[in-house]
């Protein structure tokens, strides 16, 4: 179960992340200028894909709370930083984001710790 629970909050967490970084980046192209909080705001409401990543965000949240129920808190946050590697990976294949050598090794290193946690 806390496997299910694991992949559920990386999952969602991963989703929100793309979702938030895809819109706010469309957006500021849109408006020629960074967001503003109250821009920002009005954003959420009328955005598809923020609103989708709140959802996911809060999907990851009850996840991960179900998760430091059920599972070691020492395994569950250390365990969910698996969302970082597909976050670096995504965001290099899907946003086209420029992903140097030290962003490459960091998560390697990440995903070297969670392997061990899977031991």
């Amino acid at each position: 179960m806390k496997w299910i629970l694991l992949a559920i909050v990386v999952v969602t967490t991963v989703l929100a992340d793309l979702l938030q970084s895809h819109e706010m980046k469309i957006a500021a192209a849109e408006k020629g200028e960074k967001f503003g909080f109250l821009t920002l705001l009005r954003a959420i409401g009328t955005r598809r894909n923020l609103i989708l990543a709140i959802v996911c965000m809060a999907i990851s949240f009850f996840a991960f709370m179900t998760l430091v129920s059920t599972a070691d808190l020492s395994f569950a946050v250390p365990a969910s930083a698996a969302s970082f590697v597909f976050d670096t990976i995504l965001a290099r294949y899907l946003l086209r984001e420029r992903v140097d050598a030290k962003r490459w090794v960091g998560a390697a290193l990440v995903a070297g710790g969670v392997a061990l946690l899977a031991l």
